[in-house]
Formats: structure tokens, C-alpha cells, sequence
């Protein structure tokens, strides 16, 4: 039985519609197409208390859908013997055409409506009930006692079920059950599932008969004229002949498909019909009458010489007129139409169709919705765009299923995300069509839908909705009236609305529209039209994933980059950063303050995209840091990066490997005007100096990081003060349209500007280098170098004997002096008595001292000892170890780096 709280007085439908009744908003307790067919019941204005729907006298009975539902219904009504069941069979406008009831005497107690064909029961009379919903929804629909629109159906239950033509689709009528609610039982649906299903089968024996009725008038007009033997096959009769003939399997779809439309013409016709290698074929097609009035057509063949047939002669190749062949025709056949020719012997060559013209006609309009299908298959989703995709699901549909198309997605969905209620937040993608002035919301509108809307019915049922008629639209019109009013009025006549279901996530709304002359949408046009949006729903989706797979990479790795760059008075810079078209990967840039002025310049490209890459990339730049850090030479850091990148191949098994890693690593020295370079398998630089002149310079190429076993060389070059060092990633030069030479050279030519400031000159490479469509990352740094004036800089060296320390802190103090740096006088004089005693007793000669006084005033001191100082913390008892101690409190900042003859020991402090 079916759940009694489904009618309780205080909730579900009984409650809902009470409200719904009283104007309230209707959100939960009663099934979304229950309440749809609610909505449109009052936009048509229909009372729940209406009395009797209109009664139709003129009803036609002599139709195949009686014949065919008769036997069922009577089988039903001996199997619902003695029950309080009604069996109702409705056309496709909802008037019943046929009664059965369990129980005979319920003819004397039920109302008319419910006793006596002839009583329409669509949605606009009678309100909402099965017929009316079944057909409204196109699918099995249920309604029980609350559910109903009107008051006098409420104790009632009703099923009803559409019964489709197993040929064309279309919905020809529907089967209806009513009993009593509290009889309802859910074994209803199964039952009028199983009987629709005979009715429809008792449909398709007739049209198989009316076949085999114009095959046996063809077969008796050929015995009668002497032409006999196999044929080739026909509508719904399926043989082989085709395959017998020896045609290529391509040319038999040819002349299947011309002979399809030959049938559908209705009319006496010939075609030449091109088959492969250059040979052509001719069908011939004309009208056939069975003894029992089918009137159909018939479509045979002439074949060329060379195509071998088995049991028939070998016939003359067919390129003349079909004048010669009408000659040999008999004037009339016994039982074809009269004076309806056909071939003698050895000119026509079998069968090829057989059929009525509107099989004709479907066959052809089934091959047109698979060659759309097809096509859709290849230019759907050729991109990873949502909104592109978007589009060519409209570009494939117009003009061939509909004249207009709109598409509707939330904004999340065009972010990448999920939508949370597919409902909400829905705005218009795209606006397609034959023409356009027709008055659609415009494309980036926001776009409020009414539940009444076929939009929103779709997306409860989660199917395609059609509405054939839009001026019997009401819930469509209700939407904005004033808008659909100009629509109809520019002949818009039809719509199907179809939610772009994808893996479970509704992602939007796909309405398809007809206007002016073209005929309404049908229920094969409303299978083709959900077949192309689920189809376009998984690109959807797919593009949809890859926006937010993109942007959560990209935003990983936009936040691994450095934001913005330090300022420095070494080098003035600029960069760019581009990611590539089809996915982020993991290039990546860096400049790094070193001691003594000096500046580390840095790019670096992990080969691949994606999470993985971006990911990588950030680990490579965060040690490349803290190797810099250690003031290490660039061959140095590079190693330290291959040990690392190795390490990270080896040890994790659940990471992906490596494919491959480059680096290139500078450091400029402003007070020697010297850049030291090494690289790994990295393109090499460009240098342009001063005077524009622009050179690549002959820097070893090494290895990709993470191959290990061969050493990293490293360069040293002069760079005088305004030239500008430009470091990129292959991603600059790589492009499928021109070669590697082709895009040096058109780098030289960008760069090839004396005096442009590195903005400049990141713009004019980007512009003129750059690809259009990047299939890698770009990452581009410019450097234009400055020197540090050789009177912010003093050297001293210092011999290994202590008593020449105060030598040394008196031209300090002389050289701050000359700096007006005497507030910092004291602090720096102990800091160099310190280190300079350290480097004397610790370290060995040469020893020299060297001040630079830049954004701060740094002191550095270097011996060649490769020994390092070591701070620690002394106690009270010690005599000593607390020279260190007291550099690390008067300096900001202090440490050690190594050179090629020993170390220097420097410390920097402010000088204000």
C-alpha cells in the first residue's frame, strides 16, 4: 500500500497544497513535478474546483492505437476482476478513447468523467492527474490523493504511462489506472509499464505487416514479368543481400541511404549515385500499392560492369539516360500501381529498399541525428574552456536540430568549481542562432528562472523537457512576459530545455528553440537534444575540472614566485611570468641579496605541467635560496640542487619522477663589475651591453639537474655599468611555427635597444618573442647593471703582526670621516679590532681589510685560512672566546663565505 503520510493533514502534500492554494511559497513537502504541474495549473488559470473537463463526441476509435490497446485492456480488466480499478487508454491530447473497469458496477457510481470516453483530461481542463502529467512529463507519472489539483479527485490514485510508436518515438496516446487511494499498491507501476509495452508491440506487428504486404506486392509484380531470384532487404525485414552483392561495406551504406531518401519523396525518381573508385551506381525508385491499399515505394539498382555479383549476369555499366531503360518497361503490372514501369531482366539488378514514405522519411531523419551526433563528437570540446565548449555545443546544434540556442551556467561552473544549487546564481553563456534580433536574455545576463519554467523542470526530473507549443506554454511565459511576448511575436513556436548532466553534477541548462517555418519539435528531437548535451556535459565537466585544476595550480604557483623583487642598488629589474596556454608548469625565477653587494640572479624549469611541476618547482627555489645563502659559487649550488633533485627521485616512491630540471645561476659583483655564471642544461643568456650591442655568451651547458656525475663549470664575465642581463626559460623561444634560430633571432632584435629600462624591455621581448598561444611556461628576468663608485669602496692590506691593528682602525676612522659616518666611528672600530686580531692569530697571511659603504656599511676581512669561526658562549671563567660574541652584538648581520685562496669573515651594520 502506499505510505498514508504521503496525504497527512499537517505535512507533505496535503499541507503544501493548502498553502500553495493560499499564494504561499512552496519549497518542500510535495514532488517537484507535482508542483510544477501546480504552478502551471494556476498560471492557466484552472480552479481546483472545476467541474466535469470538456467532453469530445467526434472522436475518431478507427485508429491502429485502439486496435492495437483493446486486447490489453481487455487482459487488464480480467486481471483487476472484482477490484475497484479503472483502466483508462487517453490520445495524445488526453481524451479517453477506451473504459475497462475491475468491477462492472462501478460504471453506475463513478462520475461520468471517470465512466465514459470521451472526456478530455489534459493538464488545461482538468488539473493535475495522471493523463494530464504523463503527458506533461512524457515518462510514467503517479499522482495520489492530495496531489491532485482539483477537490474532487482527492480520495483518488491515478497512474499513467505515454505509449510511444516503436518506429518514430512519438508519443501516440496513454495508458491511465485510478482507484481508490487507500487501494493504491506500488505493484500499479510495474503492471501499466508491462502493458505499455504490449501495446506497443501489437503497434509495431502492424507496421511489420503493412511491410510484408508491399514485399509480397513487389515479389508477385517481378514473378509476373519474369524477374526473380534473390533481393537485397528492405525496412524491417533485415536481409543480407547487400552483403552477397560484393560492394564494399562503404558503398552499401550509400545506396541504403539514397534509397532511404528516394522513399521518402513519395514520387516515381531516379539517382546517379557515385560509389568508390569512380564507379557510379543508379537507383530507381517508384510507388508500389499492396492488394490491401499500403501504398509504399520501391527502390532497385543498376550496378556497373565491374562489381561481381553472385547468381546474376554480369550487366553493361549504367552512365546513359535513363531513356533506353524505360523502353523495355511492361505498360501495367497485375498488382503494382498502374502503369508502373519497372527493368526486364538483366537491367535491373534486385532490390535494394522497401518501405512507406514516412519510414522513408524517418529512416532518413534517424541518419541525419546520427551524422549530427557524430559530428558533435568531434567538435564538442576541443578545448578546455567552459565558455568555448559552451559555444560549440551551440555552433553544432544550429541550424541542424534547432534554430536558436541558449545556455545558461552558474558562476561556479565558469570558475571551475561545483555549483552547490544548479538553480541559483544561473547566468547566460550563450546566445546562438539563425539570426540575431530576437529578444533572449543577453549573453553574461543574470538569469532568475520561475519554477513554473521548463528550465527548472528539467532540472527536477533530471531529463529533457519539450514544450511543442509556446503559446500553450504558460509556465514558459510566466518567466517574463513582456520577453516571451516578443518571442512569439518573431515566431518562435517550440523549445526543448535539457539540464547538462555530467558524473552526477548538474552544471547548467541547454534550450533549444524553433522558429517561423520549421516544424515543432518532436520526441525524437527531444532524444537527440538530451543525447548532445550529455555528450556536452562530460566536456563541460572536463573543461570545468581543468579550469579549477588550472586555477588552483596556477594560484600555487603565483604564490612559490617571488611577489614582487627586492630592491637593489647592484641591478635594476624587471620580470615577467606567462603561464603556459594548456597548463601550469613549473618555471620559476629569483634574485637573492648576497653580502658584499653582491645580487644572485636565478631561473630555473621543471619540464612537465600540473600540480606535480608547480609543486617541484617550489621545493628547487626554496633550496636554491638557502644554498645561496651559504654565499656558495653558482657551480657549487647547482650541484647542491642535482643532490637534491636526485634525492627526491630516490626516496619517495609515491612521487612522480622527475622528467627533467634546468637551472642557470648568475651573480653580479657591482665593485668589481664581474658576473659569475654556471648553468644546467639551461638556455644561456643574453648580454647587451651598452651600446645595444647583443651577445650570448659561451657558457657551458652542463647537465639537467638530477643526472648526477659530471661537474658544473662556471664563467666569468665582465659587465660594464648599463648593460643588462636577461635570463629566460625555453618556454620564450619554443614555438611549433618557427625554429630555434628563427626566435634567437627575433630575441636579439628586441633586445638590441641601447639605454631601455628593463620594463621596456621585458614588454618589447614578451611582445615580439612571445608565442600567441604558449605550449610552456615563460619565466624572463632583466637586470640592467650598475657599479658601485670606487669611492665607496676602501682596501687595505694588513700584515700578520698584531701591532699593526691600530694602523688599521686609524684609516677606518679616516675613511667614515670622509663617508660622515662618524656616528658609527666607535662601533666599527671594535668590530675591525676584533676580526683583524682573529685573522692574525687564527688564519694566515695574505690578510686585507676592505670597507663598502653602500645602504649600509659593511666590513670584510680575509685571510687565507679556510678555518671558520665558530661563535659560541663563554663563561665566566674563560680568558677568552668572546671576540665573536661582541661582532655578532655591534653588527646587523654577520657570517662567513669562502673563496678560492680562504674565507672572509664580514659584518654588516646600519649606518644611521
Amino acid at each position: 500500500m502506499i505510505e498514508r503520510g504521503l496525504d497527512g493533514d499537517n505535512c507533505g502534500p496535503t499541507g503544501a497544497r493548502e498553502r500553495f492554494l493560499m499564494g504561499e511559497r512552496v519549497e518542500d513537502g510535495v514532488r517537484s513535478p507535482i508542483l510544477g504541474s501546480w504552478e502551471r495549473c494556476h498560471l492557466m488559470g484552472v480552479s481546483p474546483d472545476s467541474s466535469d473537463p470538456p467532453f469530445w463526441e467526434d472522436l475518431d476509435l478507427a485508429i491502429p492505437l485502439v486496435d492495437a490497446a483493446e486486447p490489453v485492456l481487455d487482459g487488464l480488466e480480467a486481471v483487476f476482476s472484482g477490484s475497484h480499478m479503472n483502466v483508462g487508454l487517453a490520445d495524445r491530447r488526453g481524451a479517453v478513447l477506451l473504459r475497462r473497469f475491475g468491477d462492472a458496477s462501478l460504471i453506475r457510481h463513478l462520475p461520468a468523467s471517470h465512466s465514459r470516453p470521451g472526456f478530455v483530461f489534459a493538464e488545461q481542463f482538468a488539473g493535475t492527474n495522471g493523463i494530464a502529467l504523463a503527458l506533461a512529463e512524457r515518462r510514467f507519472c503517479q499522482v495520489y490523493g492530495a496531489e491532485h489539483f482539483s477537490e474532487r479527485s482527492q480520495a483518488n490514485a491515478c497512474w499513467g504511462m505515454p505509449i510511444r510508436d516503436p518506429l518514430n518515438g512519438h508519443i501516440e496516446g496513454v495508458l491511465a489506472f485510478g482507484c481508490p487511494r487507500l487501494e493504491a499498491d506500488l505493484a500499479m507501476g510495474t503492471v501499466i509499464r508491462d502493458a505499455a509495452r504490449a501495446i506497443e508491440g501489437r503497434l509495431l506487428a502492424r507496421s511489420t505487416e503493412r511491410e510484408r504486404s508491399l514485399l509480397r506486392a513487389y515479389l508477385d509484380a517481378r514473378r509476373r514479368v519474369g524477374v526473380d531470384g534473390p533481393f537485397w532487404g528492405r525496412y524491417v525485414i533485415g536481409e543480407d543481400g547487400l552483403a552477397r552483392s560484393g560492394l564494399d561495406w562503404r558503398d552499401q551504406v550509400i545506396l541504403q541511404a539514397k534509397a532511404a531518401e528516394l522513399i521518402s519523396s513519395a514520387q516515381r525518381a531516379a539517382a546517379v549515385v557515385p560509389l568508390s573508385h569512380g564507379r557510379q551506381a543508379t537507383l530507381l525508385s517508384r510507388p508500389l500499392t499492396s492488394p490491401s491499399g499500403v501504398v509504399g515505394s520501391v527502390v532497385e539498382v543498376v550496378l556497373p560492369v565491374d562489381v561481381p555479383r553472385r547468381g546474376s549476369p554480369r550487366l553493361p555499366g549504367f552512365g546513359d539516360s535513363l531513356l533506353p531503360l524505360a523502353e523495355h518497361a511492361p505498360a501495367t503490372l497485375p498488382v503494382v500501381q498502374p502503369r508502373t514501369p519497372v527493368l526486364v531482366p538483366g537491367q535491373a539488378d534486385r532490390l535494394v529498399l522497401l518501405g512507406e514514405p514516412i519510414v522513408g522519411r524517418l529512416a532518413v531523419a534517424a541518419r541525419r541525428r546520427l551524422e549530427l551526433l557524430a559530428e558533435a563528437s568531434t567538435r564538442i570540446g576541443t578545448t578546455l574552456d567552459v565558455e568555448r565548449t559552451a559555444w560549440e555545443l551551440a555552433e553544432v546544434a544550429v541550424p541542424r536540430l534547432a534554430d536558436f540556442v541558449t545556455i545558461d551556467l552558474p558562476e561556479a561552473v565558469l570558475r571551475g568549481e561545483e555549483p552547490v544549487d544548479p538553480r541559483t546564481d544561473l547566468h547566460r553563456t550563450v546566445v546562438h542562432g539563425i539570426r540575431e534580433d530576437c529578444n533572449f536574455y543577453p549573453v553574461g545576463a543574470r538569469v532568475d528562472l520561475r519554477p513554473s519554467t521548463p528550465h527548472l523542470r528539467c532540472l527536477d526530473s533530471m531529463q529533457a523537457v519539450l514544450e511543442p507549443d509556446l503559446k500553450a506554454a504558460a509556465g514558459w511565459r510566466a518567466q517574463d512576459f513582456e520577453r516571451t511576448d516578443m518571442l512569439l511575436a518573431q515566431n518562435m513556436h517550440s523549445l526543448i530545455s535539457a539540464p547538462l548532466l555530467a558524473r552526477g553534477v548538474v552544471l547548467g541548462i541547454a534550450t533549444f528553440y524553433r522558429s517561423g517555418d520549421s516544424s515543432p519539435f518532436g520526441d525524437d528531437d527531444l532524444s537527440m537534444a538530451q543525447e548532445l548535451t550529455a555528450r556536452a556535459a562530460l566536456c563541460l565537466d572536463n573543461a570545468r575540472r581543468y579550469t579549477r585544476e588550472h586555477t588552483t595550480v596556477l594560484a600555487l604557483q603565483r604564490s612559490l614566485l617571488p611577489h614582487s623583487l627586492p630592491g637593489h642598488s647592484s641591478v635594476e629589474l624587471a620580470h615577467r611570468y606567462l603561464p603556459a596556454e594548456s597548463g601550469v608548469g613549473g618555471d620559476w625565477f629569483d634574485v637573492i641579496p648576497l653580502t658584499g653587494t653582491r645580487v644572485a640572479l636565478l631561473v630555473g624549469d621543471v619540464v612537465g605541467h600540473g600540480l606535480h611541476a608547480a609543486a617541484t618547482m617550489g621545493q628547487l627555489r626554496t633550496a636554491a635560496r638557502n644554498f645561496a645563502e651559504l654565499d656558495l659559487p653558482p657551480d657549487e649550488v647547482l650541484t647542491h640542487l642535482d643532490n637534491l633533485v636526485g634525492r627526491l627521485d630516490g626516496t619517495d616512491c609515491d612521487r612522480e619522477p622527475l622528467i627533467g630540471a634546468t637551472c642557470l645561476y648568475a651573480i653580479y659583483d657591482p665593485t668589481t663589475q664581474l658576473c659569475t655564471m654556471a648553468r644546467a642544461g639551461h638556455p644561456p643568456p643574453a648580454v647587451v651591453g651598452p651600446d645595444g650591442n647583443v651577445s650570448f655568451p659561451d657558457l657551458p651547458a652542463g647537465q639537467p639537474l638530477g643526472l648526477g656525475g659530471l661537474p658544473f663549470e662556471t664563467v666569468e664575465i665582465h659587465l660594464p655599468e648599463g648593460s643588462s642581463l636577461v635570463l629566460y626559460t625555453d618556454g620564450l623561444l619554443e614555438d611549433r611555427h618557427r625554429d630555434i634560430d628563427e626566435a634567437l633571432d627575433l630575441l636579439r632584435s628586441a633586445l638590441a635597444h641601447p639605454g631601455r629600462a628593463p620594463e621596456g624591455t621585458c614588454t618589447a621581448v614578451m611582445d615580439a618573442v612571445a608565442p600567441k598561444r604558449p605550449g610552456d611556461d615563460i619565466a624572463l628576468l632583466v637586470a640592467r647593471t650598475h657599479a658601485l663608485p670606487a669611492n665607496r669602496v676602501a682596501n687595505w692590506d694588513v700584515p700578520a703582526d698584531p701591532s699593526r691593528v691600530s694602523d688599521v682602525r686609524a684609516a677606518a676612522m679616516r675613511q667614515l670621516a670622509d663617508w660622515n659616518l662618524e656616528e658609527t666611528a666607535f662601533a666599527t672600530e671594535l668590530l675591525l679590532s676584533e676580526l683583524v686580531t682573529n685573522a692574525i692569530r687564527y688564519g694566515r697571511e695574505p690578510i686585507r681589510v676592505r670597507l663598502i659603504f653602500d645602504r649600509s656599511l659593511i666590513c670584510e676581512v680575509y685571510d687565507g685560512s679556510s678555518t671558520a669561526p665558530r661563535l659560541r658562549q663563554a663563561v665566566s671563567t674563560d680568558e677568552g672566546g668572546r671576540g665573536l660574541f661582541l661582532v655578532a652584538q655591534l653588527a646587523q648581520a654577520w657570517g662567513t663565505r669562502y673563496t678560492a685562496g680562504g674565507k672572509v669573515i664580514w659584518a654588516e651594520f646600519t649606518s644611521e
